[in-house]
């Protein structure tokens, strides 16, 4: 979708930036220990994204695992957002809660719609108001884009309501987060 924004305009809307400072990670669980693995088959920690996973491929949820969750958490929650989005907050790319604590190995594509539509994961309700992997997007000529993949391990299930956003999901989980990890991944639209 934002491919259409004219190479022009993205490059004018180049400095405008959400900020890496208002992300979850930094800005909400910047004390919580960060004693989690995060990685990816398809890319490296500051890797670029390959296209498959993002709109100008496939739009597949990349594979994704985590190592190191805490043996007494009772949940995890994997955020996705980007920084670099123009916009006042980060964008949301995912949002996946009570996941099954310990170490996870999510295949390339689990995670797309709500469950019973392609997903068989508790999904929230990302930027563009949709239950759902909002693969990268970013606009052309806007430069590269983070995307932090953020799990939480959590001291007990997260209750939020069904498809909450990302102001719910962190209240729901504020003081209840033991561990997190992070993965990020790059991807620019030149």
């Amino acid at each position: 979708m934002l491919e259409k924004i004219p190479r022009g305009v993205g490059e004018a809307l180049s400095n405008v930036k959400a900020g890496i400072e208002k992300t979850a990670w930094h800005a909400d669980f910047a004390d919580v220990p960060a004693t989690i693995t995060v990685t990816s088959e398809a890319f490296a920690d500051q890797g670029a994204i390959p296209t498959r996973f993002t709109a100008d491929g496939f739009g597949v949820s990349p594979p994704l695992s985590w190592t190191g969750v805490p043996k007494h958490a009772a949940a995890v929650v994997l955020l996705v957002e980007d920084p670099d989005a123009p916009a006042i907050n980060p964008l949301v790319h995912l949002i996946a809660w009570n996941l099954l604590p310990g170490d996870v190995s999510l295949p390339e594509g689990d995670i797309t719609g709500p469950a019973g539509e392609g997903s068989r994961h508790d999904l929230g309700t990302n930027s563009f108001q949709k239950d759902a992997w909002l693969p990268p997007d970013p606009p052309t000529g806007h430069g590269i884009h983070h995307y932090l993949f953020q799990v939480y391990a959590l001291d007990r299930t997260a209750p939020v309501p069904a498809s909450p956003g990302r102001s719910a999901l962190v209240q729901a989980i504020k003081g209840h987060v033991i561990a997190k990890g992070l993965l990020t991944g790059t991807y620019a639209r030149v």
